[in-house]
């Protein structure tokens, strides 16, 4: 998909499907991030600079993976801020510390 010649209402269909997909597997995935994996548009750009270089999946995800890559590579991250405020903020990307301790 070239994302230099699409047209306004293809680019908002893009960005809805951005903003309902989660990553499926992997380092951001269920497994690593529960209950249901990292929302797409707060994977960090150098995960998504990985995918890149050994090349996206070959279905819709590696399609919206490859667009939130090319619209934060160019420095227009804020561009997903109304669909992180949809979701209550962005996503966590590493566990919660415990905020009681024990020193006994």
């Amino acid at each position: 998909m070239d994302h230099a010649e699409i047209d306004r209402d293809d680019f908002r269909r893009l960005l809805a499907d951005i903003g309902v997909m989660r990553m499926p597997y992997g380092k951001f995935g269920p497994k690593e991030c529960p209950p249901k994996g990292v929302w797409i548009c707060d994977l960090p750009v150098e995960y998504l600079a990985w995918f890149k270089e050994r090349g996206f999946p070959k279905d819709r995800l590696g399609e919206l993976l490859s667009a939130v890559y090319d619209i934060k590579s160019h420095g227009m991250d804020s561009l997903f801020d109304p669909i992180r405020q949809a979701h209550g903020g962005r996503s966590a990307l590493r566990p919660k510390r415990p905020k009681s301790f024990d020193f006994e």
